[in-house]
């Protein structure tokens, strides 16, 4: 339980720093790339990763993960544009059901009553959480929008089912992680240095140093999310589910108490029931009569 909850507290961190880079109008793309080579280097530090045996290593899970996580950063930038930041919101809450699926169907953890309702009622809980009644005032039309929708959905589930993989894989776990994050920084470096040679970004030093703080709360959200795997090797859907409604619940607070977001009773209720979700789902022998 402690991992996740300081896997919890480094994914909210990146949130609000993303929701100040809009303030203060940074460059997400550039902050995105360079937060790659801090994770490098800390993944370096704490894990001194040794050479990767080809023959054993999972090659095509590396290179998935170090293309898909800087991609659906992307992706995620671009469906806020398109389709809003309600909907947008909704496909990142409604991925948690990917791995957890896949932790019954794929990871053999054998599903019992309790756990389920668990989860049934953390559904309900981050449908109440969603702002519904909000709305983008500078949303744009797209008809191939429900596109992004679709791709953060299934692109933030099969994320999660991949670093399970990883954690499950006979090379270390740091030497793993710095293998993907060097991959998702040379992918994030090359999309840079195009957009900087097309003149479609202008390169901007400080962007570096910014990248590095949410670099470190992104190593530190990846690094605990796997530990925690590791300790629930036989509960991956407890993890999974926990994380996201952790996540979700968090992030409601934090936007409640620092950056003065109103919450409706709805959103109230949504909290309380992700509360109950989360005990229910971590500990079932509880509610077990």
């Amino acid at each position: 339980m402690f991992y996740i909850f300081l896997s919890i507290c480094c994914s909210v961190t990146v949130l609000v720093l993303l929701k100040l880079a809009k303030r203060y109008q940074i460059d997400v793309y550039q902050a995105i790339t360079w937060n790659y080579s801090a994770a490098i280097f800390l993944t370096w530090l704490f894990f001194r990763p040794q050479q990767i045996d080809i023959k054993e290593a999972p090659v095509f899970i590396y290179l998935s993960l170090g293309i898909l996580l800087p991609l659906l950063f992307v992706i995620i930038a671009t469906s806020i544009k398109l389709t809003g930041i309600v909907r947008t919101d909704i496909a990142q809450r409604l991925s948690l059901f990917i791995p957890v699926l896949a932790a019954f169907l794929i990871f053999g953890e054998k599903p019992n009553t309790i756990k389920i309702i668990g989860i049934a009622i953390g559904f309900i809980a981050m449908m109440c959480l969603i702002p519904w009644k909000q709305r983008n005032a500078v949303r744009r039309r797209s008809t191939n929008a429900w596109l992004y929708l679709m791709a953060i959905l299934v692109g933030l589930g099969v994320i999660d089912i991949l670093l399970k993989s990883v954690s499950k894989s006979s090379v270390s776990f740091g030497t793993s992680l710095f293998a993907i994050f060097v991959i998702a920084f040379l992918v994030a470096f090359i999309g840079l240095i195009y957009m900087v040679y097309t003149k479609k970004m202008l390169f901007s030093w400080p962007h570096i140093l910014i990248g590095w703080v949410l670099g470190a709360a992104n190593f530190g959200n990846i690094l605990f999310y796997v530990k925690g795997l590791n300790a629930l090797a036989d509960h991956p859907s407890t993890v999974f589910s926990t994380m996201d409604i952790g996540v979700i619940v968090a992030g409601s607070l934090v936007g409640l108490f620092i950056f003065r977001e109103k919450l409706s009773r709805l959103n109230v209720g949504g909290i309380i029931l992700a509360i109950i979700a989360v005990l229910i789902i971590y500990f079932p022998e509880i509610f077990n009569f």
